[in-house]
């Protein structure tokens, strides 16, 4: 029986960032994917919203997808363009590039990390324990055998998590409502551009550079779990457009639904859920790929900890605490989409009236900050109502800041997914030694100014505990306490003398 410490089901970008961060920290980590070879059939996500970029920017790997990207800086609101450039961050963009190069990007950089990959294999039972799980694979090619030993598993095995459903999880939710396609298209007559609202939703054809289309079509009946064909796509353009253009071909062929659900609990015992294993929605925003990244991004770093025995094992339930909120707020924001992008009297003036809203510069802010992650808020009081400062909780700035003389990013500071204490007072006014395995210690200075555009302007910290997936666990304010509870809740209780 091969042994890891975590094994992971499923290769796509959460799976593969998830296996990313574990490895960072120094867990023996192993991926199985049901897939034989890396390649995403079908077009799937688009691209990456700001927070994403900013995730993969604390890890040192942004350059690899800004390289093969095309930045946007205007993002649509029922398809109207609005300008994103004046939101606070480095990168006020949105980066469109379709997932399968996000995953082969991930893929490279998990390559490089000397993570397992077991391709050509699929988790189809498990069983846990007090100490660990059995998992047992199908087509596995493992020379011991078809089966895995970890201390933990996760599933970020899709929409139809084997995971999920083996633990008996409940998947709460909507069923679909409508059905899509999109695929690439050559025709014969040259097709209507644009787009076209029907009763139902929406429908577009856009112009490719090689002169073929690219199609979302709406389809008439909901054809989900049903793998799409060229007729497929030949029936949908004939029952939009009343002609199918003179279709020659039609490649990455893909369907989608708007069917709503989400997992009732993201971890149970040794098991835990991630991406789309835990939450499936409308792809009305792009929003679910970058969900499941920042899913991982919060696991991660916590399961490392849990597995190396340095915090207990009830660190992990602030993973379910944490990200369900955010991914139960995505659902809900995908469905008003979704709903909106329908033609009827009533919800074509909700939308003109929502789009009258959305010139305003405060509201605009406002939903994009939303939509790209940026506003996520953890609560990180621990019953204790009366903290008042506005940074914890919330993502921390990269701002500029000096050391040993040197000017660098607080990004830059993260790239080992390892938490920081931000010392910008004197040096030796925190002693964090009892940590010093978990938390790195910086003597800094500031750069230049310290203004938070979403939270407003506040007085400068003299220190900042800032946890391995970029967000603010403390600071020191006027008072200056509690910088060991805070050290012991996120990080495990101090080492032994």
């Amino acid at each position: 029986m091969t042994k890891h410490e975590v094994v992971i089901a499923g290769a796509g970008p959460t799976g593969l960032m998830l296996a990313g961060e574990l490895a960072l920290a120094g867990v023996d980590v192993a991926i199985v994917e049901r897939r034989e070879s890396e390649g995403l059939a079908g077009l799937r996500a688009g691209g990456l919203h700001i927070r994403t970029i900013e995730v993969f920017d604390q890890r040192g790997i942004a350059e690899r997808f800004l390289w093969e990207g095309h930045k946007a800086l205007r993002a649509p609101f029922a398809h109207t363009p609005l300008d994103i450039s004046d939101l606070p961050t480095r990168h006020s963009y949105f980066l469109a590039l379709w997932q399968m190069h996000i995953e082969r990007i991930l893929a490279g950089w998990v390559g490089e990390l000397g993570i397992t990959v077991h391709r050509g294999a699929s988790v189809t039972a498990f069983r846990q324990d007090e100490d660990g799980v059995d998992v047992e694979l199908a087509d596995a090619g493992l020379p011991d055998g078809r089966q895995l030993r970890a201390q933990y598993l996760v599933g970020c095995d899709g929409g139809r998590s084997i995971v999920r459903k083996t633990a008996s999880i409940e998947f709460p939710g909507w069923d679909a409502t409508a059905s899509y396609l999109i695929s690439e298209v050559e025709t014969a007559d040259e097709p209507e551009w644009g787009l076209r609202r029907g009763t139902h939703g929406i429908s577009a054809i856009a112009k490719l550079d090689d002169g073929r289309a690219r199609v979302v079509l709406h389809e008439e009946r909901i054809m989900q779990g049903i793998e799409p064909t060229i007729d497929d796509v030949r029936n949908s353009l004939t029952g939009v457009y009343g002609t199918d253009f003179g279709l020659r071909s039609a490649s990455q062929i893909s369907r989608f639904t708007d069917m709503t659900r989400q997992a009732a609990q993201y971890r149970v015992g040794r098991v835990l859920l991630a991406g789309d294993a835990a939450h499936v929605h409308s792809p009305m925003g792009g929003q679910g790929l970058n969900l499941g990244v920042q899913d991982a991004v919060n696991l991660g770093w916590k399961l490392a900890l849990v597995v190396q025995g340095k915090a207990p094992e009830s660190l992990l339930d602030t993973y379910h605490a944490e990200r369900h909120p955010v991914g139960a707020r995505v659902l809900r924001n995908t469905m008003a989409l979704t709903a909106m992008e329908r033609s009827e009297d009533r919800i074509d003036a909700l939308r003109a009236m929502m789009a009258e809203l959305m010139q305003q510069d405060e509201t605009r802010r406002r939903y994009f900050a939303m939509m790209s992650g940026l506003d996520v808020h953890y609560d990180m009081s621990n019953g204790d109502t009366s903290e008042s400062h506005p940074l914890p909780g919330r993502r921390m700035p990269d701002l500029d800041v000096t050391i040993d003389g040197a000017t660098l990013r607080v990004f830059s500071l993260l790239h080992e997914a390892r938490a920081v204490l931000l010392n910008l007072s004197e040096p030796g006014t925190w002693d964090v030694s009892a940590w010093a395995d978990r938390v790195k210690l910086v003597n800094a200075a500031y750069a230049g100014e310290w203004d938070l555009p979403v939270i407003g302007v506040v007085t400068a910290p003299k220190a900042v505990l800032i946890r391995p997936d970029g967000y603010v666990a403390w600071v020191a304010d006027a008072t200056a306490q509690g910088l060991d509870d805070a050290m012991s809740r996120w990080f495990g209780p101090p080492a032994a003398a």
